[in-house]
């Protein structure tokens, strides 16, 4: 089975390079894209470009702000038992990390708890609570962060326990309703921007917190890294407070005083810097995978402890984690690209595998790179000796995942997440029952058209445009990411100057040539593609690269086409 060829698409008029700067006084990329865009004007623009920490929304504009501000100093003042419930991802622990450190800063001193993800699975799971209550003194306040807006039953359970249940999540709400809770801080369920990570909302609500009972000496900036770590490692859009959080925060990490972000920074090579794509391809895998390994203690003893040495220690550990995750999924990848090659129909709409013996906490990955390899929505499903899988789902724009499973609910054992990405548990024998729901969900609520593998670019350039004045300026740009993405350059006619090198995991470096320009590049994963015969046309990003104290633009293949030699 062959990946379909994605259709190039150039966005709006060609871009030129004519002086110095556009008509708007802008150098004349960041012109082009910034008309391209849509981005505003004036004043507005300019709080687009340098986003001020002053112009940050009052946080009581969150729903159920007010009577969870309450509980939480109630709390302080009675100097109850607090627990702090959160998930095994990045958002997760981050948020756990951030609502502890500002209820420390109030003189309690909360104890904190993440399910495992094989055995307890997703949120307030029966089998999670009830280890939860075991391991230490009943909570009189629980404070789910990044799970709990359809914990229905679960916080039923609770209350009937005499727990006070108080939820900041951004999770989508389920068709139930609202849980019995105090209070349930979610802007999907309310007020307040809905492109919030679920650190992003307890960062709101340590900011509501400090407004209604200020501490001279806590500083709320100092919560922002974490803020950023989630957000990038979450993929929630990078519009309106995200970005002026994660463009901040990219600022602070370098130079960051929490050690454990120190010993993450070292050990991923990150050389003193800090952008979007080192928190989501070097930070976030390294936390993440100690959930998927079942260890999410250490990834949230990293991001709380205030010893450098334990910091350390625990670097190295997830340095370990990162290892066998990154093994377990090659083994999984490979097999469900044999499943794919033996038993699938390249018509079928969506691609559902599963198989015992996988790692549950390593088929969202597999599921991404299938979905990104050959466009269609996927979910990849482990499946334990007991004959139920656990899986997840990545999809493609205009595919609700959560649609997806409350159309094919009564296949499932639970389900649940976000459009984009979502999980869900069902029994072996359904697995084909699941397939064919969601088949026909994605076959009877999109277009044919609207589904096929599109690459859009935001310029066409020549290769001799490229220079550090040119990086500089687009780089006003950033933080990039979901909902501002990283603009894609297109150059045609492109040789090379010699055979491609190959790198580790299949990655290729490249130098280039056009007329008599010379440009190196990577193509990460570019050894596993099938590469016309040159000269090519290419699709590429940019970035500044750091080596040994020298600062250079740095190209990053998109993808390469036969150029057309007419």
């Amino acid at each position: 089975m062959r990946p379909e060829a994605r259709e190039w698409i150039l966005r709006g008029e060609p871009f030129r390079i004519n002086g110095n700067g556009s008509a708007d006084g802008f150098p004349a990329i960041l012109g082009h894209l910034i008309e391209q865009r849509g981005l505003p004007s004036g004043d507005d623009l300019e709080s687009f470009l340098r986003p001020r920490l002053r112009d940050l929304a009052d946080p009581f504009e969150l729903c159920d702000m007010r009577p969870a501000v309450e509980r939480v100093l109630t709390a302080v003042d009675r100097r109850e038992n607090v627990c702090i419930y959160g998930d095994y991802d990045v958002d997760g622990v981050s948020s756990v990390a951030l609502t502890r450190r500002i209820l420390k800063a109030y003189g309690l001193d909360p104890r904190y708890f993440i399910p495992h993800r094989s055995s307890e699975g997703y949120g307030l799971s029966e089998q999670a609570i009830e280890r939860c209550m075991s391991e230490g003194p009943k909570p009189d306040l629980l404070i789910a962060v990044d799970c709990g807006t359809v914990s229905v039953d679960e916080v039923a359970k609770l209350r009937e326990n005499n727990v006070d249940v108080v939820v900041v999540d951004h999770h989508e709400p389920g068709p139930r309703g609202r849980p019995d809770v105090v209070a349930l801080v979610n802007p999907k369920c309310g007020p307040g921007p809905e492109y919030l990570c679920a650190a992003g909302v307890c960062f709101k609500l340590a900011h509501a917190l400090l407004k209604e009972r200020p501490l001279p000496d806590f500083d709320l900036k100092s919560l922002i890294e974490l803020v950023t770590l989630a957000t990038i490692a979450d993929i929630v859009p990078m519009v309106g407070e995200n970005r002026l959080l994660v463009r901040h925060g990219l600022k602070r990490l370098p130079n960051t005083l929490n050690p454990g972000l120190q010993a993450l920074q070292k050990t991923a090579g990150m050389n003193g810097r800090a952008s979007s794509m080192d928190i989501g391809f070097r930070i976030g895998p390294r936390l993440n995978a100690a959930g998927r390994m079942d260890v999410p203690e250490d990834a949230l003893g990293i991001l709380m402890t205030d010893c450098r040495r334990r910091a350390n220690d625990f670097a190295e550990r997830l340095e370990g984690y990162n290892r066998r995750r990154q093994q377990h999924e090659a083994q999984i990848r490979k097999e469900a690209l044999e499943m794919l090659e033996r038993d699938f129909d390249p018509n079928d709409p969506v691609i559902v595998l599963g198989s015992r013996g996988w790692h549950p906490g390593v088929v969202g990955i597999v599921a991404s790179r299938l979905m990104r390899q050959f466009h269609k929505p996927t979910f990849i499903v482990a499946i334990d000796e007991e004959g139920i899988g656990k899986g997840s789902g990545r999809s493609v724009e205009g595919v609700s995942l959560v649609e997806a499973i409350n159309q094919g609910r009564e296949h499932l054992v639970a389900g649940g997440g976000h459009d984009m990405a979502a999980g869900i548990s069902v029994h072996e024998d359904k697995m084909d029952a699941f397939r064919e729901s969601f088949a026909n969900y994605v076959v009877n609520r999109t277009d044919p058209d609207a589904r096929k593998p599109k690459l859009y670019l935001d310029a066409e350039i020549s290769l001799d445009q490229l220079s550090l004045d040119f990086l500089r300026d687009y780089e006003l740009l950033q933080p990039f990411g979901n909902g501002n993405p990283q603009p894609i350059f297109m150059s045609r006619s492109v040789h090379l100057s010699r055979p491609p090198t190959h790198m580790k995991n299949q990655h290729l470096r490249l130098n280039l040539r056009q007329g008599y320009h010379e440009q190196d590049a990577v193509f990460f994963g570019g050894g596993e593609v099938d590469l016309p015969d040159p000269p090519w046309d290419i699709a590429f990003t940019i970035d500044r690269n750091h080596f040994r104290g020298r600062t250079s633009l740095q190209v990053i293949i998109q993808d390469v086409r036969a150029a057309d030699k007419a």
